[in-house]
């Protein structure tokens, strides 16, 4: 293990690449934070979004990576670049001697995403991959049940994810709906519902997908199914698609244990649909609070994110969500497009 710096003496300085809609949540949690956070450099190869991340932010603009890197005194370099440009990008700030926060996925293939966590642990820097769902105040509390084993033994487990990404989604970015640079609807917008299935449930052994393009004019899937067996015997599934008639529909997660069932629903796993487990516990008592809490379905969890990873910086906690961890999800992502692709069952751990 690295002993990593610790900064106590002043704020924790981030610099962004990939001015983009992701960027806005960015930069807004970092407001939320100017007491112990500041942005002093930011990165876009396109003029007018750099100019408008520099009128908002004050701070100093780059045209590439390459400038922003050999003249920045940030700490940490986030990446909320396309998907695919994120390994490259990460191993250049590692090298260059940059603690890295990457937006989801780290990366669309499972050894660049192998090769990033290497380059960070080489340099001695950290690695951070946003997952800020799991900041949502339902999902905490279902961690919190899971902990607690309140469900008892796991038997089923379900995830839903029926969105709407209209063709125009994808005409608005050359690099949105491809494989090399974005993914498709399990990678890109569900990612954190995969998340779940390890974060929540626990390791998986197996994993059988279907995906299919019913819709869209893109490489990637906009539709897709996958069932799941976890290393403890639960079964379960995963149902993705982002053609739902007319707009996003809802985004859940239904837990049936010996002792307990669950359903959080809604939109983005926002609102707790089903409760019920054979013993009481004091948690109970938070279910409408922890619903309300998580109205604001997008964005919701950034700055929490940001509290985190400010906290690490400053010696103060532990990260929640660093590269190994974000390896976890991408590895579960990776072998259900390789089960879809060669119509089999793929097992996990993949071979590193």
């Amino acid at each position: 293990m690295h002993a990593y710096e610790t900064i106590t003496d002043r704020k924790i300085r981030f610099a962004l690449v990939g001015c983009g809609r992701i960027a806005q949540n960015h930069f807004a949690s970092l407001e939320q934070h100017a007491d112990r956070a500041e942005i002093v450099d930011v990165c876009d190869i396109r003029p007018e979004a750099l100019q408008a991340a520099v009128t908002r932010t004050g701070a100093r603009g780059h045209a590439d990576l390459k400038s922003l890197l050999s003249s920045s005194n940030a700490d940490i370099v986030i990446l909320t670049t396309p998907s695919g440009l994120h390994p490259a990008q990460s191993i250049d700030c590692s090298e260059a001697g940059f603690h890295v926060m990457t937006e989801k996925p780290m990366a669309t293939r499972w050894e660049d995403g192998l090769e990033m966590v290497k380059a960070a642990d080489k340099a001695g820097k950290r690695m951070f991959v946003v997952k800020q769902n799991r900041r949502n105040a339902t999902l905490q509390l279902l961690k919190r049940a899971m902990q607690e084993k309140r469900f008892g033994r796991i038997y089923m487990v379900n995830v839903n994810v029926f969105w709407t990404r209209p063709q125009d989604y994808y005409d608005s970015a050359a690099w949105r709906g491809t494989w090399e640079f974005d993914g498709g609807a399990f990678m890109n917008q569900a990612s954190h519902y995969v998340d779940l299935l390890d974060w929540l449930i626990g390791p998986v052994e197996s994993v059988q997908a279907y995906t299919a393009t019913l819709a869209r004019n893109i490489e990637v899937e906009d539709t897709g199914t996958v069932s799941v067996k976890w290393r403890s015997g639960a079964l379960g599934s995963m149902n993705v698609t982002m053609l739902t008639y007319p707009k996003n529909l809802e985004g859940s997660i239904t837990i049936l244990g010996e002792k307990g069932s669950v359903r959080v629903g809604g939109l983005a796993v926002n609102e707790i649909q089903h409760w019920e487990f054979d013993t009481p516990h004091a948690m109970d008592s938070e279910i409408g609070d922890v619903s309300y809490a998580t109205t604001s379905v997008y964005g919701f969890g950034h700055p929490l994110y940001y509290d985190n990873v400010i906290k690490v910086m400053r010696g103060e906690a532990e990260p929640e969500t660093d590269g190994r961890e974000g390896l976890k999800s991408l590895e579960l992502l990776i072998a259900m497009y390789l089960s879809a692709r060669d119509g089999r069952r793929v097992s996990l751990p993949l071979d590193y």
